[in-house]
């Protein structure tokens, strides 16, 4: 799954460890997402959504499904 979630940690100045802070979640996990090793689960996807005021699928697409 490709996410915009590194470019609007940057956009807001955040490290990564004050993203996971704010989202109450590890610096790894934050890791995790933004290099795609992990897709967050559907409470911490709309956390992140709403702590940038966009919506899921402006922050998260699933990609090619081929």
């Amino acid at each position: 799954m490709n996410n915009r979630v590194r470019d609007l940690r940057g956009e807001q100045g955040w490290s990564q460890a004050d993203l996971a802070e704010r989202l109450d979640v590890s610096r790894q996990t934050i890791n995790a997402i933004e290099t795609g090793k992990y897709d967050p689960s559907l409470p911490l996807a709309f956390k992140i959504a709403r702590l940038f005021g966009q919506s899921i699928e402006s922050i998260f697409d699933p990609g090619s499904s081929t």
